[in-house]
C-alpha cells in the first residue's frame, strides 16, 4: 500500500471525536483488530496495581476497580513486558510516579533488540519515543511504558527486522501520529512477522512511530466489539477510562 492509500485508510478508520473506535482490517494478507484513541479526547491510562498493592493482573480486576469509583474501561490492552512476578522490566510510570528506572542498554530477548522505546502520555496526547531519545528529552509523562522493540522509527522500520525472517507470533503494539493526537492499538489474529507488523504500522496506518508490546500473552478488552480476551495474569495494562452511563 502507498502512501497515498494509507492516508485514505487513516481517514476511513478514524472515528468521532472523543470515541474509542475499534475494528478488523486486514493489511498485505494479515488480519488486525486495532482501537483508535484519540488522546486529545480520551482518558488514557497505565494500570498495573491497585489501591492495595496487588497486581491486577487482569482485564476484570481493573474494569471492577474503575467500576468502585463511578466508571468504566472503554479499552484495554497488555502494555510492555514483564518480570515473572508481574513487575515491569522497564521504565514505568503511573499517575506521575516513577516505579521502574529506564533500561538503556541492549539485551537479551525482544525487548533488549535496540532501538527499543517507551509509550509515553502526557496532557492532551500520547507519542512513542525511542529510548535514547526519550533520555536526552526526559518528557513529563504522566504515565509511561517501555517495551521493545520500536516497530516503526521516525518513518522507518527497525533496521534489524528481516523482510523473510520465518519467526511468526501473535503480536500486539501501539503506534501515535507526529502530533501525538492519534493512538493506534493492534493485534494481529494470527502470526506475524516483525517486518509484517512494522508495515502494518507504518504504510498501513501511516504512523511514523510505533512500539511492540508482546507476543504470546497479546490480549485485548473491545467491549464495543464483544472482545474480553482471556489468560494468565498481566503485567502492565493500559487502558481508556470513561464515566459510567
Amino acid at each position: 500500500m502507498n502512501r497515498a492509500w494509507a492516508g485514505l485508510l487513516a481517514l476511513a478508520l478514524a472515528g468521532p471525536a472523543g470515541a474509542v473506535e475499534c475494528r478488523d482490517i486486514d493489511h498485505d494478507g494479515n488480519r488486525y483488530t486495532i482501537c483508535e484513541v484519540d488522546a486529545a479526547q480520551e482518558d488514557l491510562r497505565l494500570f498495573l496495581k491497585d489501591g492495595q498493592g496487588r497486581i491486577y493482573g487482569h482485564f476484570g480486576a481493573v474494569e471492577a476497580a474503575l467500576g468502585r469509583q463511578g466508571l468504566r474501561l472503554a479499552f484495554a490492552m497488555n502494555a510492555g513486558m514483564y518480570h515473572d512476578d508481574r513487575s515491569p522490566v522497564g521504565h514505568y510510570v503511573e499517575d506521575g510516579q516513577e516505579q521502574m528506572r529506564v533500561i538503556p542498554n541492549a539485551g537479551p530477548g525482544n525487548f533488549g533488540l535496540l532501538p527499543n522505546g517507551v509509550f509515553c502520555i502526557r496532557a492532551g496526547r500520547a507519542d512513542v519515543i525511542e529510548t535514547r531519545r526519550y533520555l536526552v528529552e526526559r518528557p513529563a509523562c504522566t504515565h509511561a511504558t517501555q517495551s521493545g522493540p520500536m516497530l516503526v522509527i521516525d518513518g522507518e522500520l527497525h533496521p534489524r527486522f528481516l523482510p523473510d525472517s520465518t519467526s511468526r507470533h501473535i503480536r500486539n503494539g501501539v503506534g501515535t501520529s507526529a502530533d501525538g493526537r492519534r493512538v493506534v492499538f493492534a493485534i494481529s489474529e494470527g502470526t506475524v512477522t516483525f517486518h509484517e507488523f512494522g508495515r502494518l504500522f507504518r504504510d498501513g496506518l501511516g504512523l511514523p512511530n510505533a512500539l511492540y508490546f508482546d507476543g504470546k500473552i497479546s490480549r485485548l478488552y473491545a467491549p464495543g466489539i464483544g472482545r474480553n480476551d482471556v489468560g494468565f495474569a498481566m503485567g502492565p495494562i493500559v487502558g481508556v477510562v470513561e464515566p459510567r452511563e
